[in-house]
């Protein structure tokens, strides 16, 4: 067994031994080298174009705008009397014994506009004030009077006397503003005197939801609070563009949109309170048709016989685009620019008839106001000099449109001239609307007295 091991062992290191002679001796080693190379680059043609910007502009500063605003931005005090009437202490003391009068402050801003004095705030921030104090930024306090208000934009002028020239803004055209563009918001929130707030243009010709009256505000979202009403909405340059006037929020501060009167329909506001005392309303001549809501534009769904629109050619169905070049998307932005106009003046207006564009010159004529009497649902105004003349009578009112349901019933309606109520005579159409809204309750109903349109007299118990 020895000498089988023995054997095997010389063997296997026999073959060793020759295994390694061949390889040092015979085999040549294999060399492996790795070689780096260089890809070959390839030229493709495109056709992009980079866009290098050499640009010299400077970041956008606010600083002079809102140097040349807070100077002109007032803080405007009102103070109202306000009566408390205490029903208990009526029965206990006596008559007399249960009214308390008490002092009212209420606060807001307000906009110099002019050297000598003349100032614009908001309707709301001075309505049934019986004192007007505005502070200058200065800290200089001075008394203000109302010189005229319009509620339904919610612009007031006041009027301050002072032995010096005040700082003041030039009106900007609030037309020409731009989504997007910067602006500053310049007033005194929560009796902060002289802040400034800025942002951007967020839409113009905006309506508030809830609002009795359609208007065209501009929407910002510069921080406005309670306070800032009335204060200046200015561009960069420091013109005024607009004045604040309203806040969207569910908890009655700020919460990222905001509202202002634009300026050309504020300066046309003063302009009229200056010359008239009251605001001129300038009309087309047109009712439109609301029933539309999916078109951009406004559509014409009726033309009054007296209005420009009809001596200048518009037709019902017509489609209103643009306003002396502005584009006209809803009735809002309509509304804002013929506001901004007064009787008496020409406006350009496009229109798309029919898928073909037509530019009409159209008069714009005064908006008159008619009583309207509550009780009857009935538009009244005063009669003609023919109409007396025919009817032979001293005075009435005449129904200009009425939506009371029991007149159309009766086939009463426009024409009719209302001539006795409850056996008095009625003069005009006011007196008619004053007489029948206070003398109808639950317990009184109305004899009315009426001559129709081919001079019979009728009678009606309401």
């Amino acid at each position: 067994m020895k000498k089988i091991f023995g054997t095997l062992g010389i063997a296997f290191l026999g073959g060793v031994i020759a295994l390694a002679g061949y390889k040092t001796l015979i085999e040549k080693p294999q060399v492996i080298v790795e070689e780096s190379v260089e890809p070959t680059l390839r030229t493709v043609q495109t056709s992009y174009t980079p866009t290098v910007i050499n640009s010299s502009s400077t970041p956008t500063d606010f600083t002079e705008a809102a140097d040349k605003t807070v100077h002109a931005v007032v803080h405007v005090k009102n103070t109202s009397i306000r009566t408390q009437q205490n029903p208990l202490a009526e029965l206990f003391y006596g008559s007399g014994s249960g009214t308390r009068e008490f002092k009212q402050v209420g606060t807001g801003s307000g906009v110099i506009i002019s050297p000598d004095g003349y100032i614009v705030t908001n309707n709301h921030v001075i309505e049934n004030a019986s004192d007007i104090e505005i502070t200058l930024n200065n800290q200089k306090k001075l008394k203000a009077t109302l010189v005229g208000a319009d509620k339904n934009n919610d612009i007031a002028l006041l009027k301050v006397d002072a032995d010096f020239e005040l700082p003041n803004l030039p009106f900007g055209n609030s037309d020409n503003i731009k989504v997007g563009e910067w602006v500053l918001a310049v007033g005194n929130p929560y009796n902060l005197t002289s802040t400034v707030t800025a942002g951007i243009v967020s839409a113009k010709g905006r309506d508030l939801d809830g609002n009795n009256n359609i208007e065209a505000f501009i929407q910002t979202d510069a921080a406005v609070n309670p306070g800032n009403s009335g204060g200046a909405l200015v561009n960069t340059r420091g013109e005024l563009i607009g004045i604040n006037t309203a806040i969207s929020s569910k908890t009655g501060s700020f919460i990222g949109y905001s509202f202002a009167v634009p300026s050309n329909i504020t300066k046309k506001i003063v302009d009229d309170l200056l010359e008239f005392g009251m605001v001129q309303e300038a009309i087309l001549g047109i009712n439109i048709d609301s029933s539309v809501k999916d078109i951009e534009g406004v559509k014409i769904g009726n033309i009054t016989e007296d209005g420009g629109a009809k001596k200048a050619g518009l037709k019902v169905g017509d489609v209103i685009i643009k306003v002396n070049n502005v584009k006209i998307a809803k009735f809002s932005d309509l509304k804002g620019q013929l506001t901004a106009k007064r009787p008496g003046e020409y406006v350009n207006v496009t229109v798309d008839r029919d898928g073909e564009e037509f530019t009409k010159v159209v008069k714009l004529t005064k908006l008159i106001k008619l009583p309207i009497s509550k009780v009857l649902n009935t538009e009244f105004e005063n009669i003609s000099k023919e109409d007396k003349k025919k009817f032979n009578i001293d005075g009435g009112a005449k129904i200009r449109q009425t939506q009371n349901l029991a007149f159309k019933q009766f086939e009463v309606g426009k024409g009719y001239i209302l001539t006795k109520i409850n056996g008095k005579k009625v003069l005009s159409a006011e007196e008619a609307v004053s007489m029948l809204d206070n003398s109808y309750n639950s317990r009184n109903r109305l004899l009315l007295e009426m001559i129709s349109p081919t001079g019979q007299i009728e009678r009606f118990r309401y």
